[in-house]
């Protein structure tokens, strides 16, 4: 079984898995050194793992903007009258990681969190699934609602459903589905159908945008039909009922029915407009293939994080300094790391399933993968960029050129910010028509102008008007 950090002895490293990414730095901290310690630590961002001088003490784990500051907080000389956390008498070893995105940073901490503190790495990140849509297909008459819940099988498929996603946001999910649900009629209920004539309906049958099973108004083959007609847009993104719409219009227009050309237009328009509240990233969680990159902690350096079915995978460092001496082209080395081949997925997948009970799959792995990309994706600075393997309006395949083109915006150093100006010094010569007061306040640089006086400016005559 997978030893804990704080059972471990004193000073020992903490057994990594191969796909955790390591507090690779060690530093033991000594108080008496203490000026020696700060001054080794980077000021940079990353993640910190402070480990007890006592045996069976639990660690304490941290992520921070600035090691060096943050550190020298917690580690620093305690006041007595500060009510700060502050971990001097605590620390026996130090164990980071510099990270060069948040991206990173937010991978680290939870790999780590989860390694560390399993009964609670979720509260310590705050984690919460996020919102998909599933259409739960294992009903004999399924219907599409918002759920937070992926169920696994033990390859860590999504099982019992079509799941699509992640969202930002339940509303946002609730109201995209709404949007959609307009174009297809399948059921919104949430009774169990029982086929009976006499069963009254609902709102939606009266309104025919449903094909109302609950009262026997449709087969079983005819409701099902339809759910297909559903899945099938979900899975290509619309654009199975746009090419419908679209001959459809086409047609009434040789057909010279105008009005009815008009009518397919108008539900185009309407399904452009619903499409357009569904982000990109939200598409069926099994074929949610991409790419990340992100600026790396190292000068010219880049990482790749790919996500294949919904699960990040182990993350790819190019190092662009060293690619001009290595037999290998920065194309190569992303093109041997995202194309899997068909045998590899199936041998990867039976290595799980056939996994020693030491180390299994978590059911849970798919949603915390899925919060982390969508924590990123939608986050209200996002760093890096992204790129998938199905883009709508493009080829299927890994868009090599545009990734590397990509890594070059990365590299490139960030601008710098533009230097105040100084002030410009005013002459020493008095303006006509001003006193000696008045100059001295339009010579300093930090008064700022009156809106009332510069509309007398404007529109005033001014006072030395008629001076000879």
């Amino acid at each position: 079984m997978r030893q804990s950090i704080a059972c471990r002895a004193y000073g020992q490293p903490p057994e990594y898995s191969e796909n955790v990414l390591e507090l690779e730095h060690q530093l033991v901290f000594d108080a008496e050194q203490a000026a020696d310690f700060f001054a080794a630590l980077p000021a940079r961002a990353g993640v910190c793992l402070i480990e007890p001088r006592a045996a069976g003490a639990e660690p304490f784990l941290i992520r921070t903007q600035d090691l060096r500051r943050r550190l020298t907080k917690l580690l620093g000389l305690l006041d007595a009258q500060s009510k700060r956390l502050n971990l001097r008498e605590f620390a026996g070893v130090v164990r980071y990681r510099v990270t060069g995105s948040r991206f990173e940073q937010t991978l680290t901490f939870y790999q780590n969190a989860k390694l560390l503190h399993p009964s609670r790495y979720r509260d310590l990140l705050r984690m919460r699934p996020p919102a998909v849509l599933k259409v739960n297909l294992k009903n004999a008459y399924p219907r599409c609602f918002v759920t937070r819940r992926i169920p696994v099988d033990a390859a860590g498929t999504p099982i019992a459903g079509a799941y699509y996603g992640p969202f930002a946001k339940r509303k946002i999910a609730e109201r995209f589905a709404e949007s959609v649900l307009d174009f297809f009629k399948v059921r919104r209920c949430q009774i169990k159908i029982r086929r009976d004539p006499t069963f009254p309906g609902c709102l939606y049958s009266e309104m025919k945008m449903c094909l109302a099973p609950c009262f026997a108004g449709c087969s079983q083959e005819e409701y099902g039909a339809e759910v297909q007609r559903l899945v099938q847009f979900l899975d290509t993104g619309g654009n199975s009922l746009r090419e419908t719409l679209e001959k459809e219009r086409e047609q009434a227009s040789e057909d010279l029915d105008f009005e009815r050309a008009s009518a397919f237009h108008k539900r185009v328009e309407k399904l452009d407009e619903a499409l357009r509240s569904g982000p990109e990233l939200a598409r069926r969680v099994r074929d949610i293939n991409a790419v990340i990159l992100q600026r790396g902690a190292e000068d010219q350096t880049i990482g790749a994080y790919a996500v294949r079915g919904g699960y990040l995978a182990e993350p790819l460092v190019v190092r662009f300094a060293e690619i001009a001496s290595a037999p290998k082209s920065a194309e190569q080395l992303f093109r041997d790391y995202l194309e899997v081949a068909a045998s590899d997925v199936e041998q990867t997948n039976a290595a799980l399933t056939n996994a020693p009970s030491t180390e299994p799959r978590s059911p849970k792995d798919l949603s915390e993968h899925l919060w982390l990309l969508a924590r990123w994706y939608y986050g209200n600075e996002r760093e890096g960029e992204i790129f998938f393997h199905n883009e709508p309006g493009r080829p299927p395949g890994w868009p090599y050129r545009r990734i590397l083109r990509a890594c070059s915006r990365l590299l490139a150093p960030e601008p710098k910010a533009p230097a105040d100006k100084k002030p410009a010094e005013t002459a020493a010569t008095p303006v006509v028509g001003h006193t000696v007061a008045e100059n001295a306040e339009a010579s300093t640089p930090s008064a700022p102008a009156k809106p009332k006086s510069s509309q007398q400016h404007l529109f005033d005559k001014p006072s030395n008007e008629g001076v000879t």
